[in-house]
């Protein structure tokens, strides 16, 4: 099932920090299986608990291309343990922020420990564009979205935009 995800502006939901995941169950792996269909339908390659209303540490990752076989991942509690010095920039994008994109410095990569969804402790060495990816679905988790990256300017720009489409829609909560 399907689900869309949150426009960011002016839902506050997406601004809140997810709780842990206390038990890894059937209901959570379904969960995950719905936002991976989400995130394919969207299309993304990324998508955190959190913009489906969710405030889980649970998100969902697949950077294989079009036509490739899908690579789901699936981090549930992911938690940054080690960050490269070395930066890298990637034009970043969000499917609760859509049509805007941005280029994000960030480490170019991360030691990341996790849950499976068996519920087993793992560890990622991340690198290039999953390093970036895993950065940018934990900054949700924590309450961070990658505007909060780049400038002030830049930020206040995007976050009007969103605000007179908020104004202009009709009244209830939006969805993208």
């Amino acid at each position: 099932m399907s689900i869309k995800p949150l426009i960011i502006l002016p839902d506050p939901v997406l601004r809140q920090v997810s709780k842990s995941v206390e038990r890894v169950d059937a209901d959570l792996r379904k969960l995950a299986d719905d936002m991976l269909e989400t995130m394919y339908d969207a299309p993304g390659i990324g998508l955190a608990a959190i913009q489906i209303g969710e405030p889980r540490r649970l998100l969902v990752i697949d950077l294989a291309k079009e036509g490739e076989e899908p690579q789901p991942h699936v981090f549930i509690n992911p938690e940054v343990l080690e960050s490269s010095d070395q930066r890298s920039v990637y034009e970043e994008g969000c499917l609760s922020i859509p049509d805007y994109y941005a280029e994000v410095e960030r480490p170019a990569s991360v030691r990341v420990k996790y849950l499976d969804r068996d519920g087993k402790l793992q560890e990622i060495q991340a690198e290039g564009l999953m390093a970036t990816c895993l950065q940018h679905e934990i900054d949700h988790l924590n309450g961070v979205l990658f505007i909060d990256h780049i400038s002030k300017l830049k930020r206040d720009m995007v976050v009007r935009k969103f605000k007179k489409l908020a104004k202009d829609k009709a009244p209830g909560k939006m969805v993208g």
